[in-house]
């Protein structure tokens, strides 16, 4: 009673515990005496708006077909590795090195692929490398709104159902969160574990609760390595709630979320030598400092300050009132900053439409909702319908700003797992095939996953994500240093760079022609390269390669840039060595067609099932 009764200071901790803690008793409005009496939502209410939030949500995800992004086939390949008995390595005959960053959503495809819904072949001719990640994610959104019902019944029991159709919608309108929930990367368990966690904030207590916290973040910091940061949130939470046994239950907390994750570190430390994944080490990541905080504002903006601006306006009228609604919107606030900070401390990502900001979409739509139903449940009339009007106005504002940046990704989606097997692993493969080269032949190049896929080549990532030299060279800025070991030790018989790579990994055309290399293909300022020395026959042979692939590159790059980035079917099942069947299907040039309009002629394969590679001309068997 005298911490109830303590009067209120100025401090912003005291302020902020007066917020999250339980006020006193009231007797909802709808129960009042005098209220007009009213009935509750049905039963089904809520399961029935968790159902259409997830609807809306995937009718969104439907426009990206088949898409996957080619970072989410690097995880792909480790899974084939496991569970093929070869252990955590993105080919056979590689060393262990952890070339992923999300070992929750690994064991997941694992688990997929033991029931064989993964990486066995395909549904209807389409490939379950796609149809497994994306009905997972579905389940996973579903599982989003599900924790966002239950957190909004504990502060607005008869509205319940309307927070999860808001949240639900709000979701599906953030094309941002559509594209990289069902990219097949781990995004959508990581939103999940943002939901579930502040679930058990809301609703959780005792030892269930500080139990239930710690496994929730561990999953989280599993899923991702910035999902680590939401394990301060349950520790603080009751803290400032000063909950009874307070310290015991923040200290059980801690104890056994660091118990898990320092047992992980430990394993990886014993598989991988290092405490941290390889992709950090070779993404060169920084402690963070203060002006990288500048990159929230990058989500606010993309989000829509009006409907921001809106969802604060009714988030201060809630937290300036007494009642359940208060104590539950604060709660969420917190996993919300600590998702914030975490975003503002990653380096810039080179993907387009905020592909690490998954959670803070999730918790931030759950917070607007709730604020906008809370503020207007016991709002008059008028008030509700200015409110409305509000909400419609910021919704419009910000999906006409939003428009421009999510045409573009749809036209021509972020690199897919498609096109880079049938650019690098298939082309590279029957690359190897004409050019003669040996079976055991090695291929650097930056484009991985599809890569890993379906090429039988030894691969080299040039980005650094799965080879441990390239990736400290990276983290030590020394381009001398990854120059001299991939053109003088790997020595690798094809290669490819293109874009920034040339100066980032300093594989420039004049370094490459010096190495002895010869361009098979230009691509920008980069392209396809052959080690000359390599090549049985010389040079007559690789001008043949050269002649038989120009225009064929050529068709495969005009299909990504002009056809949403797609390049036909890229099969129901991806193995190595299916360039000796030419697997590949390709588009040829454009039809001609009405003045300012390309019309593309029939897909043609590029050449007969199962037949043998071409043979070399006259002049290279002679020589």
């Amino acid at each position: 009673m005298k911490i109830l009764l303590r009067p209120p200071t100025a401090t912003a901790l005291t302020a902020w515990t007066a917020l999250v803690r339980p006020s006193s008793p009231r007797v909802p409005a709808a129960r009042r005496p005098g209220a007009p009496p009213g009935r509750g939502p049905a039963r089904w209410a809520v399961p029935a708006a968790v159902l259409a939030g997830t609807a809306l949500v995937g009718l969104r995800a439907a426009s990206l077909g088949q898409w996957i992004v080619d970072d989410a086939a690097v995880t792909f390949a480790y899974v084939r590795s496991v569970g093929e008995g070869l252990g955590p390595v993105q080919q056979a005959g590689s060393a262990p090195v952890e070339g992923y960053s999300n070992p929750a959503w690994l064991l997941l495809l694992l688990i997929g692929r033991a029931l064989r819904l993964f990486d066995r072949g395909g549904w209807a001719g389409v490939s379950d490398l796609a149809l497994f990640p994306k009905a997972l994610a579905l389940a996973c959104v579903a599982g989003t709104l599900a924790c966002v019902a239950g957190v909004a019944r504990a502060a607005l029991p008869r509205r319940a159902w309307l927070v999860v159709l808001g949240t639900g919608a709000l979701l599906a309108a953030n094309f941002s969160y559509v594209v990289w929930c069902f990219s097949g990367l781990e995004n959508s368990l990581y939103g999940l574990c943002a939901a579930a966690l502040a679930l058990v904030l809301v609703r959780g207590s005792g030892l269930k609760g500080a139990c239930a916290a710690a496994g929730i973040t561990l999953l989280a910091a599993l899923t991702r390595p910035d999902g680590a940061v939401l394990a301060a949130a349950y520790p603080v939470a009751v803290l400032l709630l000063r909950r009874p046994r307070a310290l015991r239950l923040a200290a059980l907390n801690c104890a056994l979320f660091g118990a898990g994750y320092g047992a992980f570190l430990l394993w990886r430390r014993w598989i991988f030598g290092l405490w941290v994944p390889n992709t950090a080490v070779a993404k060169a990541q920084q402690p963070p400092e203060l002006a990288d905080l500048a990159k929230v504002g990058e989500l606010i903006g993309y989000a829509g300050w009006a409907l921001v601006l809106v969802g604060a306006g009714c988030a201060g009228l809630v937290l300036g009132r007494p009642g359940p609604a208060r104590r539950v919107l604060a709660l969420l606030c917190l996993p919300l900053t600590l998702a914030l900070l975490a975003y503002g401390s990653l380096a810039p990502d080179w993907m387009p439409l905020y592909r690490f900001a998954t959670p803070v979409w999730v918790l931030g739509s759950s917070v607007a909702a709730l604020a906008v139903t809370a503020a207007c449940d016991t709002a008059r009339v008028r008030a509700r319908a200015l409110a409305a009007c509000a909400l419609g106005g910021a919704l419009t504002l910000s999906l006409a700003g939003q428009d421009v940046r999510d045409k573009e990704f749809t036209a021509e989606p972020t690199l897919s797992m498609c096109w880079v097997a049938d650019r690098y692993g298939r082309l590279f493969d029957s690359y190897a095939d004409r050019l003669g080269l040996p079976r055991d032949a090695t291929a650097a190049l930056p484009d991985l996953g599809g890569t890993l896929l379906t090429s039988r080549l030894k691969v080299v990532d040039v980005a650094g994500l799965t080879d441990r030299r390239i990736a400290n060279a990276y983290a030590a800025h020394d381009r001398a240093a990854l120059t001299g070991y991939l053109l003088n030790e790997v020595r690798p018989e094809l290669l490819h760079v293109h874009a920034a790579w040339p100066g980032r990994s300093g594989l420039t055309a004049e370094r490459l022609t010096d190495a002895g290399y010869v361009r098979l293909y230009r691509e920008e300022n980069g392209g396809d390269w052959v080690r000359a020395t390599a090549v049985p026959g010389g040079i007559a042979r690789i001008d043949a390669v050269r002649a038989w692939a120009e225009p064929r590159v050529d068709r495969m790059r005009h299909a990504k840039h002009h056809l949403r980035g797609e390049l036909g079917d890229c099969g129901a099942r991806l193995v190595p060595g299916q360039a000796a069947r030419a697997a590949v299907a390709e588009v040829p040039p454009p039809r001609p067609g009405p003045p300012g309009r390309l019309v593309p002629a029939r897909p043609i394969p590029l050449a007969p099932p199962h037949a043998p590679a071409a043979p070399a001309p006259a002049s290279v068997r002679e020589a």
